[in-house]
Parts: C-alpha cells; structure tokens; sequence
C-alpha cells in the first residue's frame, strides 16, 4: 500500500509526500482517480491518500483515507492546530470575523492559539487584545515582526507540539494580517511572498492564494514531526450561505461558555439576554469578555433565521 499526506494542489494536480521513498522520491504529483469528479471528492492539502501506479508509470489517488476535519476556508483537512492571526491595525481587526474562525476550529476539534500582530503599531491595543482572548482560555501571543518581539515564543511552541505528536498546524487571518511576514520571519528558508497594505481601503494584497502544507522536519529539524501551512487570507466568513455548523451547535464551539453547562438555572437559555443567564452574569462580574458575547449574538441571529433544511 503507496499511502502519502497531500501538501498542495493545483489545477487538478496534487503534490504528495510519500511515507516511504519510491524510485528515490519522497514527493510525486498525481491525480484523483476519475470517479473523483463524478462524485463530486475534492483533495485538500492535508489529506492522507492511498496510492496507485498507472501503467504508465505515474500514480493516481486511488482513495481518500477518513478525514478527522476539513475546513471550507482555509481549505485543509486533519488540521490539529490554527494560529489565528490578529493585526493590531492595518487593517483594523474585525473581532466578530475571528470569533467566527476560532468557533469554527472549535467545532471541528481544531486547537486554536491566539496571535497579535504588528503590536508596534498600538501597544495598548494589542495588550488589550491578548487580554480578551487569553482570559477567554486560549494560547495568545503578541508579535511584532518589525521588532521580532514573539517571535522566538511561536517558535519555540511550534517545537514543543512538534515533538509531542505529529501536527498539521495551519496560520490563518484576514487578508494583510502579517501571516507571511510572520511565517518568513519564523522560518526565514520559505521566504513566502508579502504584499502590501491597500491605503485606500485598508485591505491586504492577497499574497497566498493556495494554502500549502510545509513539512516541519525541513524546517525546524528532522526529530519534529508535522506540517505547517500558510493560508489565503479572508475577509468574510459566510455563515448564511455556508453550513459550518447548526443553532444547537453554538454555545459548545465558545469555551468559556461550554465550561458553565448545566450551571445555567434555564433548560432552555439562549444565553443572549435572559435576566439570571449565568453567561449574562459572568460578563456583568467580568468574567466574560463581552466582546466574545456579541460575537456569539451575531452568530445566533444568523443561524437562528436559516431555514430548517439548512440546518
């Protein structure tokens, strides 16, 4: 059995890492079998496939080994970690756009770690920031590139997962965020292309528009296990038109709310503004960022008004 991990994909062609060498190679283009098309499968990078050689001496993806998750943006699969990048400014963050990120890791038993880029730029803000999402329960990080505060930290984080198992770790963000630069800045061999800030409309140039898988053995040392992948920036995560998860899923994809289950004295709480919600009263003592409870708001006036079908 030929079984290998995808790490891009372009054009309907795939870039694989074997497990083991075949004719001295360790990484080999291939295709979906044709059934593929007609059944609608799409490879992502991240994916573990079987492989089989045609007679004519390529391969071909013959199947699709069970995916522990996949995700619609950034498009991968079996991810373990994502390293939600957050820019202090330029362009200023949208807390309810990376809210929907990190519930959307959450429900797919993603380990989301927090970043605050470009801290140079707004110190105050960007401890405010750490505050919110390190009191919320996350590993959160402040950055800068420009002074390489942090860097050394992410690093260093990056190592010690790397050893303890074998992770697929992905950096995702709005467009502009500093991902790349990031990235470049960890792992200067990549030299991933960066592109500059729109002034007029405070959006960044879309420099990444696959994501792409990164063996960490290449980049950090062959004892480190995994991957690491840079991802397309987005501005808008699409919750109307896309299925990430339902109104019943909700409460458990916040955990500092998931953690008060059952603690709520109503059965049937909305956790939004019922007068003795537990939530609701965390917030009034501080104990919850109230910011986190909007974003939750808005995401359960979206998913409250989808149709049944679409649930």
């Amino acid at each position: 059995m030929i079984l290998g991990t995808v790490l891009k994909g372009v054009g309907g062609l795939f870039t694989v890492l074997l497990d083991s060498e075949i004719d001295n190679e360790r990484e080999i283009s291939v295709r979906g079998r044709g059934a593929f098309r007609h059944e609608k499968i799409v490879l992502l990078p991240g994916d573990r496939v079987e492989l089989e050689k045609n007679q004519d001496g390529s391969f071909f993806c013959k199947r699709i080994l069970e995916r522990k998750n996949s995700l619609i943006r950034p498009s991968l699969a079996n991810l373990d970690y994502i390293f939600v990048v957050i820019p202090c400014k330029k362009p200023m963050p949208s807390l309810e756009i990376i809210d929907k990120m990190i519930a959307i890791a959450e429900f797919n038993k993603i380990e989301p770690v927090i970043i605050i880029s470009k801290s140079d730029l707004d110190e105050g803000f960007a401890e405010e920031m750490y505050h919110i999402y390190k009191n919320s329960g996350f590993d959160t990080f402040i950055t800068s590139s420009y002074s390489n505060e942090g860097v050394c930290d992410i690093y260093n984080y990056i190592k010690k997962i790397a050893t303890e198992k074998s992770p697929i770790c992905a950096f995702a963000g709005a467009s502009g965020a500093g991902k790349s630069t990031l990235i470049n800045a960890l792992f200067p061999s990549l030299t991933l292309e960066t592109g500059e800030l729109s002034e007029k409309i405070e959006r960044g140039k879309n420099t990444t528009r696959k994501s792409e898988l990164f063996p960490l053995d290449s980049l950090i040392g062959k004892e480190y296990n995994g991957y690491l992948a840079d991802t397309p920036g987005f501005s808008l995560l699409d919750f109307e038109r896309f299925d990430f998860f339902s109104l019943n899923d909700l409460f458990y994809t916040f955990r500092e709310f998931r953690e008060l289950e059952n603690q709520c004295k109503f059965t049937k709480c909305s956790h939004t503004k019922e007068q003795g919600c537990v939530i609701i009263e965390k917030i009034k003592n501080g104990e919850i960022e109230k910011s986190r409870h909007q974003s939750y708001i808005a995401l359960y006036e979206i998913l409250k008004k989808k149709p049944s079908w679409k649930k």
